[in-house]
C-alpha cells in the first residue's frame, strides 16, 4: 500500500472507492432487541420477608468474620471466599482494618512457622496486594532453590492448593519483581500437567477456571456467579455465607434487571434502529460493560450513565468509520466541538438524530449534577467526548488517504479514541461528590494506569478484529513500520499487554495519586476489555459470541437458592 501523508484540509469524498469502502461493513443484529423491554413483567423485585432474610443473613456473616478463630489461614480464607462470591462490598471496612493489621505486622518482617506454608504464604500476598498493599516479594524467596527457580520439593500431591495460590500471587507482581514471573512460569506448567482424575474435583475446577481466567482478569460479577458453585461443591463451605451471597446476587439482579429495562428504553427512543440503520444496536452489552465496572447498588447512576456513554460512542464510532463521508465528519467533528443545538440547522438528518442525542445525554449528566451543586463532572465529561471524535476524525483522514501510520503516530491518536478517559469521565459523573475536580484532573493527565489501559484496550480490540475489520489496526502498523508477520506482531502485542498489566498494578499500590474507587473503574475497564476481545473474537462486534450467556447468567436467570 502506497503512503502518503494524512490530509490536513478539508476533504470531500465524493469518489466511489471511498464510498464503497466505507459501507462495506455489515454488523451482526442485536440478539436481544426488545427482550428487556417486553419481559419487564418476569423481572419481580424482592419481596419485604426476602429483604428481612437478606438483612439477617448479613449480619450473621459480619458476626462470622468477628468470631473466626484468631487463626491467619482461616481468616485470610475466609476473607478471599466473601470477595469471590461478590459480596465483600458488605464489609469493606471490617476487610481493610483486619489486612491492614496484618500488613502494618508483616511488611517489616515475615515471622512464624506458617512462613513455611506456600499456600498462606501466597494467599496472605495476594490479599495484600488487592487491598493495595505493598507486600514485599521477597516473601517468597524461601521457596527458592540455590539455581534462582522455586524448589522441586514444592511438586507434591499435598501441595495443590499452594502452587494454585502462587498462581494466583504471580499476576499481581509490578515491574522488576523476577520473582513472580518465576511464579508464574513454574505454578502455570505444573497446574497444566498435573493429573486432575486423583484431585478433588472443586479442586480439579479451580484450577481449570484459573488457567483460563486468573482472580486478577476476573470481572467480580462473573466470577462471583461461576465461583459460587465451586464453593458450593466444596465440603468445608459456610453454609450462611453461601446463602447471603445467593440471595444478594438474586436481589442486586433485580436492580440491574430494572436498571436495564430503562436503558433500553430510552435506546428505542431514540430510534436509532430506524434513523441510523448502519450502527450497532450494542445496549445490553453496553449495560454488560457498566456492570462489570459498577456492580453494586449504589452506582446505579454511574452505571447509567456509562452505559449510555458506550451506546454512543458505538453509534459515533460507527459513523466515522463506516458510513459518514469526509464532509459530513468534518461537519460533525466541527459541531461536537462546538456543542451548541443550533448546529442541528447544517446538518444532514441521519447525523443530526447523532449529535441531538448526544447533546441530550450530556444535558441529563449536568442536570443530575445541578441537584447536588456541582458543575465540574459535565465539563470534564464533555470535553473527553469532543477529544475521542476528533481523534475518530484524524483515523478517518487517514482512511481515505490510504495512509497507515507509524505506530508512535497510532497510538498517540488511540490514547483518545482507546476510550478510558472519555469513559471515566462519564461514569465518574454519575458519583457527585464521592469524587473531586482533582480526580477528574487526574484522569485526563495521561498517567501511567490510563496509558496502560489505553495500550491494553487498543491492543486487545485490534487483535480480536484483524482480518475482519476493513479499516487498519495497530497490527497493521506495526507489521509495515517493521516488516513483520502477524504472528511476530502478535507476539510483541502479548509482551505489551503484560507490561502493561504491571503498570496498572503498580499504580494501584499506596501510596495511590486518586482514590481507590477511580483506580478500579480503570482496572475494571481492563478487565472486561480482556474478556470480551480474543485474538481473532470481537465479543462486542459479534454478541452471539460468549457475550450472549454472559448477559444471560448476570441479567436473566438467577441463582438457585
Amino acid at each position: 500500500m502506497e503512503n502518503h501523508p494524512p490530509a490536513t484540509t478539508p476533504i470531500s469524498t465524493k469518489d466511489a472507492n471511498f464510498e464503497n469502502a466505507r459501507r462495506s461493513v455489515t454488523y451482526h443484529p442485536s440478539v436481544w432487541g426488545d427482550y428487556f423491554l417486553t419481559h419487564a413483567s418476569d423481572f419481580s423485585e424482592f419481596s419485604t420477608g426476602e429483604v428481612e432474610e437478606l438483612q439477617k443473613l448479613k449480619e450473621e456473616v459480619r458476626k462470622l468474620f468477628v468470631t473466626t478463630p484468631d487463626d491467619p489461614l482461616h481468616k485470610f480464607e475466609l476473607i478471599d471466599a466473601i470477595q469471590r462470591l461478590g459480596v465483600a462490598y458488605h464489609f469493606d471496612n471490617e476487610i481493610e482494618i483486619y489486612l491492614k493489621s496484618i500488613y502494618d505486622t508483616n511488611h517489616l518482617e515475615c515471622i512464624g512457622k506458617e512462613d513455611n506454608d506456600l499456600h498462606m504464604v501466597a494467599l496472605r500476598f495476594r490479599l495484600l496486594r488487592q487491598q493495595g498493599y505493598d507486600l514485599s516479594s521477597d516473601v517468597f524467596n524461601k521457596f527458592i532453590d540455590h539455581e534462582g527457580k522455586f524448589k522441586k520439593s514444592l511438586i507434591n500431591d499435598n501441595n495443590i492448593k499452594g502452587i494454585l495460590s502462587l498462581y494466583e500471587a504471580s499476576y499481581f507482581g509490578i515491574q522488576g519483581e523476577e520473582i513472580l514471573d518465576e511464579a508464574l512460569e513454574f505454578s502455570s506448567s505444573h497446574l497444566k500437567s498435573m493429573n486432575q482424575i486423583r484431585m478433588i474435583k472443586t479442586l480439579a475446577t479451580q484450577i481449570n477456571e484459573a488457567l483460563k481466567t486468573p482472580i486478577l482478569k476476573t470481572c467480580v460479577r462473573l466470577g462471583a456467579r461461576k465461583f459460587m458453585t465451586i464453593y458450593q461443591d466444596d465440603d468445608s463451605h459456610n453454609e450462611i455465607l453461601l446463602k447471603f451471597a445467593k440471595l444478594d446476587f438474586n436481589y442486586v439482579q433485580k436492580i440491574h434487571q430494572k436498571e436495564l429495562h430503562d436503558v433500553t428504553r430510552w435506546w428505542k427512543a431514540l430510534d436509532f434502529k430506524n434513523k441510523l440503520p448502519f450502527v450497532r444496536d450494542r445496549v445490553v452489552e453496553s449495560f454488560f460493560w457498566a456492570v462489570s465496572d459498577y456492580f453494586e447498588p449504589q452506582y446505579h447512576l454511574s452505571r447509567k450513565f456509562l452505559t449510555k456513554a458506550i451506546a454512543m460512542i458505538t453509534a459515533v464510532d460507527d459513523i466515522y468509520d463506516n458510513y459518514g463521508s469526509m464532509d459530513d465528519l468534518e461537519l460533525f467533528t466541527n459541531a461536537v466541538e462546538r456543542w451548541d443545538y443550533s448546529c442541528l440547522n447544517y446538518m444532514s438528518t441521519y447525523m443530526g438524530h447523532c449529535y441531538k442525542a448526544l447533546l441530550d445525554f450530556y444535558a441529563e449528566i449536568e442536570d443530575e449534577n445541578v441537584k447536588i451543586g456541582i458543575s465540574y463532572p459535565v465539563h470534564y465529561a464533555k470535553e473527553e467526548m469532543k477529544n475521542i471524535i476528533k481523534g475518530y476524525y484524524e483515523e478517518a483522514k487517514w482512511f481515505y488517504n490510504n495512509y497507515i501510520p507509524t505506530m508512535e503516530e497510532y497510538m498517540k491518536v488511540a490514547f483518545v479514541t482507546g476510550g478510558p478517559s472519555m469513559l471515566t469521565t462519564a461514569s465518574l459523573a454519575g458519583m457527585g461528590n464521592l469524587i473531586s475536580k482533582e480526580d477528574f484532573d487526574w484522569v485526563v493527565s495521561g498517567s501511567l494506569m490510563t496509558w496502560a489501559a489505553v495500550k491494553f484496550g487498543r491492543l486487545m480490540n485490534d487483535m480480536a478484529g484483524h482480518g475482519a475489520d476493513p479499516k487498519f489496526s495497530a497490527v497493521d502498523c506495526y507489521m509495515k513500520e517493521n516488516g513483520a508477520s502477524k504472528e511476530e506482531a502478535f507476539a510483541e502485542f502479548e509482551k505489551q499487554l503484560k507490561k502493561a498489566l504491571k503498570d496498572i498494578n503498580q499504580e494501584c499500590l499506596q501510596p495511590t495519586a486518586v482514590p481507590i474507587t477511580v483506580l478500579m473503574r480503570i482496572r475494571n475497564f481492563a478487565r472486561v476489555i480482556e474478556l470480551t476481545y480474543k485474538p481473532g473474537d470481537d465479543g462486542y462486534g459479534n454478541p452471539k459470541t460468549a457475550t450472549k450467556g454472559f448477559v444471560q447468567c448476570l441479567f436473566i436467570e438467577p441463582v438457585p437458592i
